[in-house]
Order: C-alpha cells, then structure tokens, then sequence
C-alpha cells in the first residue's frame, strides 16, 4: 500500500467518522471536542493526568487543552489536585459528573471499534494490532532521530 492518498485518506476517514459519532455526546453534554477528548483521555489513562500528559499524548494544543480543562471544571466534571510531593504539579481528576459522559463515550467507542473492524476475523484483528504496533513504534523511533 504506497498509495499516498489512499493512507491520508483512509486516516481521515477513520478521524472524522469517530469525531462524527461522538459528535452526539458532545451536543448532549455540551461539551466540545477538545473536552470530549480529554474526559475519554482521563478515564483511560489514570497514571498520566496532567495537562501536560494530554497535550504530549493527544498532540493537542497547550492553549486548548487550558481552554477546555478550566470549562470542565466550570462544569463540575474535572478538578484540580495538587501534588503531593510537588506543588507545581498539578493532577486532573474525574468528577462524579463525568460519570454519564463517561459511559456514553464508552458505547461510543465499542461501537466505533465494532463499525472499523466489521467483517474482520479475531486473527486479523490480532494482525491489524501487531501490525500497527510495529508501524507506531517505527514513526516514533524515526521523530525520536529527527529531533536529535
């Protein structure tokens, strides 16, 4: 597959078709993406919450990370928790209130999952992730040379 524009295309479609589905989540709860994003994120990943931890793992923005973290703790579902050991750190955690988000996004992905692996078999799944595991780990070691 060197096909170029069947690689950038086939991402987008995979990207825009997950935004589209939690589209509905967002409107429901009032939330934007960049919101939407970071509860999902904070759920998934207990042992890296910090805005600094989303801004490196999701590639997103510092400013809209700020943005979207000081509007859901406007809203009740995310507060701050200074650290323990280190008062410059500061830790993000789940509200109560994010409760319902939380289980609405989790349909959603188990239903984006379904829909992106429709007709595959167990053993293909089990290929895609080796797979893309070796291709994710060849792109972050060849950034990892570039940055040097």
């Amino acid at each position: 597959m060197r096909n170029n524009t069947e690689l950038w295309l086939g991402i987008r479609r995979v990207l825009k078709l997950y935004d589209q589905m939690l589209r509905g989540v967002c409107e429901e709860y009032h939330l934007t993406a960049v919101e939407a994003e970071i509860i999902s994120f904070l759920q998934h990943n207990p042992n890296r919450d910090t805005a600094a931890d989303i801004t490196e793992l999701r590639m997103l923005n510092k400013s809209s990370v700020s943005k979207a973290v000081e509007a859901l703790i406007q809203k009740g579902i995310l507060q701050r928790v200074p650290d323990k050991e280190d008062r410059r750190k500061i830790h993000l955690k789940l509200c109560a209130q994010a409760a319902p988000v939380l289980a609405k996004v989790g349909m959603i992905q188990e239903r984006f999952w379904e829909v992106i692996f429709q007709g595959f078999s167990e053993e293909e799944r089990l290929q895609y992730t080796r797979f893309s595991r070796r291709i994710f780990e060849n792109a972050a070691q060849e950034k990892e040379r570039g940055e040097r």
